[in-house]
């Protein structure tokens, strides 16, 4: 299996299976005397935690991380600090129930890549979908984390990656009411206490009825310079679009306005522009923080619609590996959305690409 890899300079390169023993990263490219500790990735990591509240998976998973390579320490240094050497991360698996899968091993689960798999190599692991499973993202949150710390090195304690569950299934937050400061609040990462108090309860019905929701995912990247990403196959906003499509469920990515774009005339979707204390300032952010695939300087905003788990109670019709017309009821430890998980693997997704960006930008430009 190739394209297991992510990043041009600052590449990470993910490996393991949902039920294997483990799973891990190696990530190349990391700029040596960057300040890096497990309780730094870990504090990502206990964000995407399954079994963190009744409305994620249930399935208890520590996700404690393990620095394998990449750090030393000594006398001469405030803590373990990178060595510019590939780091290689390591979580192990402890709370696998493959049995549940038992049942379905030769049956194909409508929504799931079981098809497609089978299609392209032949053999699937059908143990909680194998390398398409969520569990793979933890991967990704662990090697947001140490972009994460690039990025501060680089930039300074200023810059910000926030995610926000901003609607589940027809449910939607209220702009007005919506404070960043409430995202740790509440089991949703939603920025509307009201809202998400509603969501409790529907939430927990949709939970009980064996059934999922889909949800919106909003994430603002905020502090970071113009002039990151380049006019034609480097472009900021289609490597965000590419990573960030890249999550599990994920079905579609807008920039900035995003698709509300397409029913705006010129004069409402140009970000006008005026000149500020400190330099150029914009009177909107239509564009969502990047013009001609570079930075401006403004927020940088995407955000991303999540599909419902596909793994439901309900029968639904299905074929097996033979052909035959069968239904299918998955059972197991699933999210009743998966979009709430999702809010931080879609940071650690930007980040991932801002450090990736911002290396290669200061390769060329200094």
């Amino acid at each position: 299996m190739s394209d297991n890899t992510y990043g041009k300079l600052f590449r990470v390169t993910s490996w393991g299976e949902s039920h294997g023993e483990a799973i891990g990263c190696v990530i190349d490219g990391c700029p040596p005397g960057i300040l890096l500790t497990e309780a730094m990735i870990q504090a990502a990591l206990d964000r995407r935690r399954p079994g963190s509240s009744k409305f994620v998976t249930q399935r208890q998973e520590a996700d404690k991380v393990k620095i394998l390579s990449g750090v030393f320490e000594d006398d001469r240094t405030d803590g373990p600090r990178t060595t510019g050497t590939p780091i290689s991360l390591l979580i192990e698996n402890t709370d696998q129930r493959s049995k549940d899968y038992s049942d379905i091993r030769d049956l194909y689960r409508p929504g799931h890549a079981d098809f497609t798999y089978d299609a392209k190599y032949g053999l699937r692991d059908y143990r909680g979908g194998g390398r398409a499973s969520a569990r793979e993202t933890a991967m990704r949150v662990a090697a947001g984390a140490v972009a994460w710390q690039v990025l501060t090195h680089l930039y300074g304690s200023d810059i910000s990656i926030t995610g926000a569950l901003i609607q589940m299934g027809t449910k939607k937050i209220d702009p007005a009411r919506a404070n960043r400061t409430h995202l740790n609040d509440n089991p949703f990462f939603c920025p509307d206490p009201a809202a998400a108090q509603d969501w409790e309860a529907y939430l927990d019905q949709i939970r009980k009825n064996g059934s999922s929701v889909g949800g919106l995912v909003e994430i603002i990247a905020h502090g970071f310079p113009a002039g990151l990403g380049a006019p034609t196959a480097g472009k900021l906003d289609a490597e965000l679009a590419q990573a960030l499509m890249s999550i599990n469920a994920a079905k579609a990515v807008e920039i900035g306005a995003g698709l509300e774009a397409a029913s705006l005339t010129g004069e409402e979707n140009a970000d006008e522009i005026r000149m500020g204390p400190d330099g150029p300032e914009f009177l909107s952010n239509k564009a969502g923080g990047i013009l001609g695939g570079i930075s401006t300087g403004q927020d940088i905003i995407a955000r991303i619609a999540i599909k419902p788990t596909s793994s439901i109670l309900t029968p639904r019709k299905t074929i097996s590996r033979e052909g035959e017309e069968r239904e299918i009821i998955t059972k197991g430890r699933h999210d009743p959305c998966v979009a709430i998980r999702a809010v931080p693997v879609a940071e650690a997704m930007m980040a991932l690409v801002l450090a990736d960006q911002a290396l290669r930008h200061r390769g060329q430009c200094g």
